[in-house]
């Protein structure tokens, strides 16, 4: 494992007074939220920095005392008791901060617009697209967040054929980004009458909504059409052209919204998941320019990629990118349990980084 420089570990520390100081001096109103939340951000970083530095200079001081020699024996050996303990916690420490200064996505703190949507399976793919939901949403729920249906298209069996939902909360991307992909579920339909094992599969994608990224379009690349909302079968559920779907020209990216009796609010949805599709899209167009920094992603996000199977005859949960199986399928369906595998996924993706950066380091 890699030092970490002195001069890194001063710098976020003189950064963090910098900004309590400017915090404390301006009366800008919009100068104030954004040294708020890199505040809030650097808080505890600025504190595992200084504590670091405690350390070190604790090994230090002992180091020259003994070195010294003027205590007695019996001094030394108590010093050289600390000074064995400080040495041998300062590698856990050291790693600690070292993922505490890994590059952030700038996005881990922004809402999400969720997307799930029925795959192969007919049937049996949107009832495990409503399984899907409910797992995010009692996830969302116990993560303490706010989860807000945009609108969902119901499958005739149930579950559902689309469901989008808006997440807000502390570190929702952050937490949710690796969930984007391809979901494969291994079960006996309810509808199968021999008992064969069926294999479906639904579509997941985690966008990043930041509230603080205007997203420029203009009226002459949009076509906005309008048209009567349907329910499951195709009928017609209203009898005004209320429902929206809003074409974006350059991109081809679409956004439809149906849920509200209003057309003016079913447009403002559908802008607000347009906004979000287009800004995922420019990121994927960066990440793909940037594609060498990918050694250090736990896969591509692209929503092609199969990246998890539910085998309920067996109970397990198998995550492919990372060759972790659980055999607590129930409690991961039912989102009480998936924190586990969101955790084993970030801590990959850490090491990953970390691995990335000592190469770098050495290379």
């Amino acid at each position: 494992m890699a030092h970490i420089p002195q001069s890194r570990l001063d710098q976020v520390v003189d950064r963090f007074e910098q900004i309590e100081a400017r915090m404390g001096a301006t009366t800008d109103s919009d100068e104030i939220v954004a040294l708020s939340k890199e505040h809030a951000a650097l808080m505890p970083v600025a504190k595992a920095a200084r504590a670091l530095n405690e350390m070190r200079r604790e090994i230090a001081d002992l180091e020259d005392m003994l070195a010294d020699g003027g205590e007695d024996a019996d001094m030394q050996a108590m010093m050289r008791e600390e000074l064995e303990g400080l040495k041998a916690a300062l590698p856990k420490r050291e790693q600690a901060m070292q993922i505490m200064l890994l590059p952030k996505d700038k996005d881990d703190g922004a809402p999400v617009m969720l997307e799930v949507r029925a795959g192969t399976g007919g049937d049996e793919a949107a009832l495990f697209a409503g399984d899907l939901f409910r797992m995010y949403q009692r996830f969302a729920q116990l993560q303490g967040w706010k989860m807000e249906l945009v609108s969902a298209s119901e499958g005739e069996m149930g579950g559902y054929k689309e469901v989008i939902a808006s997440i807000k909360g502390e570190n929702t991307y952050g937490r949710l980004k690796f969930e984007s992909g391809v979901h494969r579920v291994q079960r006996v339909p309810d509808t199968e009458t021999q008992g064969r094992i069926h294999t479906s599969a639904a579509t997941v994608a985690v966008l990043p909504e930041p509230e603080d990224v205007d997203i420029q379009i203009e009226e002459k690349d949009l076509r906005i059409d309008v048209f009567r909302a349907s329910g499951p079968g195709g009928q017609s559920v209203n009898t005004t052209d209320s429902a929206v779907r809003i074409t974006h020209i350059p991109t081809g990216i679409v956004a439809s919204q149906q849920d509200e009796k209003s057309q003016h609010k079913n447009r403002a949805k559908a802008m607000q998941v347009l906004k979000a599709r287009l800004y995922e899209a420019e990121r994927r167009r960066v990440d793909e320019i940037r594609a060498a920094d990918r050694k250090g992603q736990i896969g591509s996000g692209d929503r092609s990629e199969r990246i998890r199977t539910y085998n309920f005859p067996q109970g397990r949960v198998t995550d492919h990118r990372i060759n972790l199986t659980l055999y607590n399928l129930n409690k991961v369906i039912a989102g009480e349990a998936l924190g586990e595998v969101i955790d084993a996924l970030l801590a990959e993706d850490q090491a990953a980084k970390l691995a990335a950066m000592e190469d770098e380091n050495l290379s």
